[in-house]
Formats: structure tokens, sequence, C-alpha cells
């Protein structure tokens, strides 16, 4: 039975979430409190539903277990927070008409029932709550205070991230009616009963780690970039003697590398840096490693360190016109053609090798050898012979290590390494699997033109794939004198790479070959004018061609 079976989904109402003695904890380093107003406007939308429906279903909560009834919020904080001031929203109301002398004694009681339920126990000396759900560092006091009060905070500076707590308040304070206690008291009841939310209890990290995957993979997204951040500021600190400004500016480090980089590309570039130094995991193996890496205070801080290194490093590999790349040389055009080509292919298997070269490793003009050396094999290895990529990951990765331990010095070490040469598809096997190489070229007119565009380029013509246009030979939906030369094979052979060359632009549609042929022979692109020389467009010609194309693959991208 799986990890996910075990911990056994429980459907549980915010009233028995919070029900008896249970407590929430926000890990210290999770993300703040976000929520703006048009995630408030989503959820009073739900609110309002109630009144049509039954229930509302909130989403999954999954926490990690830290004592018989205290929990650790791996996800889920944002909803458990928002609907904690939804009520105490509500409480106010009651508040007030305490204040006015209304039902005062039945509405104490209203007040004292609800704050011990959902909220929490004031402290007999302090007066101040002690909240059921606790936040993280910069959120905390300021919760409990608006906890305690009832009321936002007359501070100056507030932070962004406790100003939006102040208007999430005051959002719902301003919404929710009611003409006495009774009514409000109602209304907290309705939504506590009938708001549920899906509940998932792990026992350790590595389990929540696994909870994160398997909800990810059912389209449940989460944040897995918390629960490491969790990790790695929490063994930093594990000593308490790292200062509230020290932590501050660690902080900052990590939020510029996730908005640097974006969630989703965050996990595949921890995972990237990981395999410069390391040997090879799977994303599932990531939390695992990262935790044996850094498990001291001094192992975490130089692993966040490092973060910040390589992340603009790896956000300019996604982004070929990333400023960054001015920096690196004079032949940024180069960089910048190799990687359109990966990102157009969604190549990303060169990564790990082209981080650890560009960290004060390699030369500038060493690294575009090497960067031209993984496109070339790139589109041998990945586009045209479509072999998988697991033995490639395995390959970049020794070869990481060795440019990161500096066995590896020059471009020339790379392509002649035994992992490189095994991968790489002699002319052989790269011109069998081109000369029926297919792509479906409606959905990937771009790719096509791209690789066309390199072709051309070869016989010596400076050309930029945006500026041609996709001829099929044989056209689409073909007219009957189409059938006529290809048979019912037509429909077949549209989207071979054969049938397609460039033109200036595309007039021609569905005309027949001989109207075409007067066309392609006066074009500028080479591989128009070779098409033009047949005498008739057949399946015998688009062979022969689609050959003659291929020799021509072969030269264009060569490692010598």
């Amino acid at each position: 039975m799986s990890d996910f079976m075990l911990m056994s989904p429980a459907n549980q109402t915010f009233s028995e979430l919070f029900s008896n003695s249970v407590k929430y904890v926000i890990p210290r380093f999770q993300r703040d409190y976000a929520w703006d107003q048009e995630h408030l406007e989503d959820l009073w939308a739900d609110i309002k539903t109630l009144e049509q429906e039954g229930e509302h279903y909130m989403g999954y909560i999954v926490l990690q277990k830290k004592g018989e009834r205290e929990f650790e919020v791996i996800d889920g904080q944002q909803r458990l927070v928002t609907f904690s001031f939804v009520v105490l929203a509500a409480m106010k109301k009651i508040q007030n008409f305490i204040d006015h002398g209304l039902e005062v004694d039945e509405n104490k009681k209203r007040l004292s029932v609800f704050k011990e339920r959902l909220i929490g126990s004031t402290n007999p000396v302090t007066l101040k709550v002690e909240n059921k759900l606790s936040l993280n560092r910069n959120n905390h006091r300021y919760f409990r205070e608006i906890c305690s009060r009832m009321k936002v905070l007359n501070e100056r500076r507030v932070s962004k991230t406790n100003s939006l707590l102040d208007k999430t308040f005051v959002f719902f304070v301003n919404r929710i009616k009611g003409k006495n206690g009774s009514e409000v008291a109602k209304f907290i009841e309705n939504i506590i009963s009938r708001m549920v939310f899906t509940k998932i209890v792990t026992h350790d990290n590595i389990n929540a780690y696994k909870v994160f995957e398997t909800l990810n993979a059912r389209g449940v997204k989460l944040s897995t970039p918390d629960l490491l951040k969790n990790h790695i500021f929490s063994t930093i600190s594990s000593n308490d003697d790292v200062s509230d400004e020290t932590l501050d500016v660690l902080d900052e480090d990590w939020s510029t590398i996730v908005a640097q980089l974006g969630e989703n590309d965050f996990i595949d570039f921890m995972r990237y840096h990981h395999n410069i130094q390391k040997q090879l995991i799977t994303k599932k193996g990531l939390f695992k490693s990262v935790k044996q890496i850094a498990h001291t205070p001094e192992l975490a801080n130089q692993y966040l360190v490092s973060l910040k290194d390589y992340a603009p490093i790896y956000a300019a590999l996604l982004n070929p016109n990333d400023e960054w790349w001015k920096s690196q040389g004079n032949d940024v055009s180069s960089i910048r053609h190799y990687l359109q080509g990966l990102q157009l292919f969604k190549i990303k298997q060169p990564f790990s090798v082209l981080m650890a070269a560009l960290f004060d490793k390699f030369t500038d003009e060493e690294f575009v050898k090497a960067l031209k050396y993984l496109y070339i094999l790139s589109i041998r290895y990945n586009v045209i012979c479509r072999f998988s990529p697991n033995d490639q990951e395995k390959a970049y990765n020794k070869i990481a290590m060795n440019v990161f331990n500096d066995t590896y010095i020059r471009a020339s070490h790379i392509k002649n390494s035994k992992e490189f040469k095994k991968l790489y598809p002699d002319d052989r096997e790269f011109k069998n699997a081109f000369e029926f190489y297919k792509m479906p070229s409606q959905q990937s007119s771009k790719k096509i033109r791209f690789l066309l565009t390199e072709i051309e380029k070869s016989f010596g013509r400076e050309l930029n794939y945006l500026d041609t246009t996709l001829e099929h030979i044989c056209p689409y939906n073909p007219t009957q004198t189409w059938y006529e030369d290809f048979g019912k094979e037509a429909n077949e052979i549209v989207d071979r790479l054969g049938n397609m060359i460039l033109l200036e632009k595309d007039e021609l549609k569905r005309a027949d070959f001989n109207t075409k042929k007067k066309i392609y022979l006066t074009s500028s692109f080479k591989l128009a004018r070779k098409v033009g020389g047949y005498d008739i467009w057949d399946l015998a010609n688009l062979n022969h061609y689609q050959q003659w194309l291929a020799d021509q693959a072969i030269k264009t991208w060569k490692v010598d």
C-alpha cells in the first residue's frame, strides 16, 4: 500500500478541525500570509453559495503530526488563516452589540464559546489569546494581536504581509451582516459546519514531501518550495544563534531565488543544481537528498548560498534573451541561438552541464563551444532520433560532476568524453531516423521552420526562422490531382519533413505541383529550388529528396 493511502485522508469541517484542544503551527519559515482582494472575493462567493448548497468543499490541508494534538501546517495555511478571520470578523460584530449594550450577558457567552472553540484561550496574566493557529515568524505576533483585540492595529511601518492581515479582517467585518448576536452566531455555526476540508496527516517531513508529489500528480497544486525552505531555514537556526536581522536577509535571498524562477521551475532548478555536484536523483528523491546534504547549520547555510549563486544562471538558461548573457563575452548571438533551439524543443537535460561550466569553470569561448556541442547532440538525440532522456540524464550527471570538480576544463573534454560519445547518434543512425522523419506541422510549425532554417543556413545564408513561411508541397486537404500522384498515401505524407520547404510568403495553397515548382525555382531558398528541380512530386521523389535532406542534416548538426 502506498504512503499516501496509509495517511488516510479524512474530510472534516472547519469546526471539526478546530475541535477540542488541537493546535496548528505554521512552520517558522513558511511563506507569509499573501491573500489579496481577489482571493477574499472568491472565498466570500464560496460562503454565499452555502445559502443554496448543503456544504462547500475547501480543498486539501496537509499536516505533519508533531504531538498528540499538535500539527504543523505543510499546506493550507492561507485558507486556515483567512477562514479564522471570517470567524473573528463575525465575533467582532457580536462584540459591537456588547459595546452598544445589546443582550450583553448572552453575547458575552457567545463570544466566550466561539473564542475557546475556534480561536484560542485567553491568558489570564497577559490577556492575550494563545491561538489554536500560530503563524510564521513574520505574522505570528500581528495575528495574535488582532485575535486578542478584535480590531486592526494602529502601528507604523506595517509590513506588506501584515497589512494584508489587516485588510482581510476589515474585508469580512464589512460584509458580515446580522441584526443581533443570535443571527451572527447562526452565521458562524453555518459556515464552520458546512465548509469541508480534506485533512491529510503525515508523521515525518519525508512523507510530507511524498504527499506533495502525489497530490501534484493528481492536479492539486501545492507549494513544494515552502517545504524545502522550512527544512533549510530551520536547520540554519537550529542552535538559536542566528539573529532576526540575519534571518531577514536569508529570507530575502530565498524570495529572490523563487521570484527569479517561479515556483514551476524552482524544483527543476534545485534538481539540476543537485546533479551538478552529486549523483543523479529524480524529483522524488530530491527532498531526502537535500536533508542529507544540509543537515547542519553550516552546511544548510552553504547550500542556501550555492542556490543563490546558481539561480541567475539557471534563469538565464531558461531565457535566451536574459540580460545576464551580456556579461558572457562577445558571442552572445551564438549563445542565444543555441538556447533558442533548446527552448523551442523544451530540452533541459544539458542544463546541469551548462550550469557547472558557467560558474567560474569555463572561459566564455569554451562555454560557447560546449553549448554548441550539447545543442547539436540534443538535435540528434532528442529531436530527430527521439531517444529516451533517462540515459542522457545519467551521462550529463557524470559530465557535470567532472566539470564541477575541474576534471573537465575545456569543451573538448566534454565532447571527447565516453559519456558524450556514447550518447551521440552516429551519422548512419541519424540519417536513418531523418529519412522518414515527420512532425505534426499544424502544431509544430515553428519547430519545423527552425530545423529547415538551420539547413538553409548551412549553405551560407544568414536567416532567421521567424522570417520564413512553412510551405507544404503536397498540401493539407489535397485536391484530386495530388491523390493521382500519391494515391491513398497523400494524407500520410503531408507531415514528412521532406514534404515541407520554406518560402518568403505562401500564396500557393492547394495549387498543383507544376504551378508550385515555377515559384520554387525562383525562390531564394535553396531547399525550394531543389524541390523545384523534380518533374513531378510523388512518393519516390519525396523519398529521394528527404534522403538528400538527411545528408544535409548530417553536415548541419555534426560534432567533428
